[in-house]
C-alpha cells in the first residue's frame, strides 16, 4: 500500500494527540476507573479523528479506509489498550453500519454528535448466551404501534457506563436465526435501560465494559438501521471493519513494545554485558519483527481489497486472518518481551506487562479465534457441513 504525504500528517496528529492528550494520564485512567469519554472524544472530534472514514455531510472527511487503519495503527502507540479499543468503538465498530445504512435523520440525530465527539457510542450485540454466536441472541424488538418495544440483556459492551445510544442487535422477526434480525439506534436514557456497574476485568481497564439490561424499552421503528431482518448480514459487514482496524491497531502496539523492549535490553546488563548480545534474545526480537511486518503486509492487502470493492469473500477470508493472526502474535510478542525484561516485566506499571493483560482480549472478542478458524475454512471450502437430525 502507497502512502500518501496525506496520509503521513494524519499519522503525525494521531501520534501527537496520543503522546499529549492519553499517554500522561493513562496511570490514573487504569488505576481510578474509565478515562472520560466525553471529555476525550470532544477534543478528537475538533480534530476530525472521529469521522476519519465518514460522510462529509455529517462532519466526516469521507476518506478511504486506508486513512483509518492509519489511525487504528498509531493509537497503537497509547501506552494501554483500553483507550484506543474505546475510540474504535466510536469510530470502526458502532458506527460504521450507522453511516452506510442509516437515515438521514437517525445520522444528523445520532451520527454527525458522534464525529463531533458530543455523543459517545456503544455496540450492543453480545450476550451472557451469545457471544461469538452472535446468531443465538435473545433480545426481542417487537412492533407496538409506530415504537419497537425491546426485552433483553447485552453483556461485554464497552462504553455502556458513558453511552448515548447503542447500535443494538435484536430478533425482529422468528423465520430462519440469520434473516430476523434488525440493527436499532436505542438512546440510553430511554426508560427501562439499566446498566451495571463496570466489570472487573483483567485487562482494558481504563475502558468501561458493562452489562446492560432492557426491560419494555420503547424506541420509534424509524430507528432502525437499514432493512428490517437483515441486521445480521448488515453487522457482518461491521465485523469486518472491527477486525481490519483490530489488527491494524495491534501492529502499532506490538511495535511499540519491541522498540521499549529493545531499549530497555541495551541498558540492562547481566554477565557483564547488555541483555541484547544474547543471541537468544537478538534472534527472538528479529523473529517477532518479522511476524508484525508480515500481519502489517496481511492487514494492508486487506484494507486495498475493502477499498476496490474486491472479492467480498476474500475480503471476508483476509480479514479473518488478520483478526486471527494478530490475537495470537499479541500473546506471543508480549510473553516474550516481558522474560526479557525479567523481575521489572511483572510490574503491574511496566508496558509490556500492560501489551500482556490488555492483548489477551483480542483472541476472544469481536469473534473468537475458532470463530476466525471456522471462517477461513469455510471460505477455502474444507469446513465440515453440519448434519441434523
Amino acid at each position: 500500500m502507497m502512502f500518501t504525504p496525506e496520509h503521513e500528517e494524519l499519522r503525525r496528529t494521531v501520534r501527537n494527540f496520543v503522546e499529549k492528550e492519553i499517554n500522561p494520564y493513562v496511570p490514573e485512567w487504569e488505576k481510578n476507573g474509565p478515562f472520560p469519554a466525553h471529555e476525550l472524544f470532544k477534543k478528537m472530534g475538533d480534530l476530525g479523528l472521529l469521522g476519519v472514514t465518514k460522510p462529509e455531510q455529517y462532519g466526516g472527511m469521507n476518506l478511504d479506509y486506508s486513512y483509518g487503519l492509519v489511525v487504528a495503527e498509531e493509537l497503537g502507540n497509547a501506552n494501554c489498550g483500553g483507550v484506543p479499543l474505546a475510540i474504535g468503538v466510536q469510530t470502526d465498530m458502532a458506527t460504521p453500519a450507522l453511516a452506510r445504512f442509516g437515515s438521514e435523520d437517525l445520522c444528523k440525530q445520532f451520527l454527525a454528535p458522534s464525529i463531533a465527539g458530543d455523543m459517545v457510542a456503544a455496540i450492543a450485540v453480545s450476550e451472557p448466551a451469545a457471544g461469538s454466536d452472535v446468531a443465538a441472541i435473545k433480545t426481542r424488538a417487537e412492533k407496538q404501534g409506530d415504537d419497537y418495544v425491546i426485552n433483553g440483556t447485552k453483556m461485554w459492551i464497552t462504553n455502556s457506563t458513558q453511552a448515548d445510544y447503542f447500535c443494538l442487535l435484536a430478533n425482529t422477526g422468528d423465520g430462519p436465526k440469520h434473516s430476523n434480525k434488525s440493527l436499532i439506534v436505542v438512546p440510553a436514557d430511554a426508560a427501562g435501560i439499566e446498566v451495571s456497574k463496570p466489570l472487573d476485568k483483567i485487562g482494558m481497564r481504563s475502558s468501561d465494559t458493562a452489562q446492560v439490561f432492557f426491560d419494555n424499552v420503547k424506541v420509534p421503528q424509524k430507528n432502525l438501521i437499514g432493512i428490517e431482518g437483515q441486521g445480521f448480514m448488515i453487522q457482518m459487514m461491521q465485523f469486518q471493519e472491527e477486525r481490519m482496524w483490530g489488527a491494524a491497531n495491534a501492529v502499532g502496539g506490538m511495535q511499540l513494545a519491541i522498540e521499549k523492549t529493545i531499549e530497555y535490553c541495551r541498558e540492562r546488563e547481566t554477565f557483564g554485558q547488555p541483555l541484547i548480545n544474547n543471541q537468544s534474545i537478538h534472534f527472538r526480537l528479529g523473529e517477532l519483527q518479522t511476524e508484525i511486518e508480515a500481519l502489517k503486509s496481511l492487514v494492508y492487502r486487506t484494507c486495498e481489497l475493502y477499498i476496490n470493492n474486491g472479492n467480498p469473500q476474500k475480503t471476508l477470508e483476509l480479514a479473518s486472518m488478520c483478526k486471527l493472526k494478530a490475537g495470537r502474535l499479541l500473546r506471543e510478542v508480549a510473553d516474550s518481551c516481558l522474560q526479557y525484561w525479567g523481575g521489572m516485566g511483572y510490574m503491574m506499571d511496566n508496558p509490556v506487562s500492560q501489551m500482556y493483560r490488555d492483548g489477551r482480549l483480542a483472541s476472544i472478542g469481536g469473534g473468537a479465534d475458532e470463530i476466525m478458524l471456522g471462517i477461513i475454512c469455510k471460505t477455502m471450502d474444507i469446513l465440515p457441513s453440519k448434519k441434523k437430525g
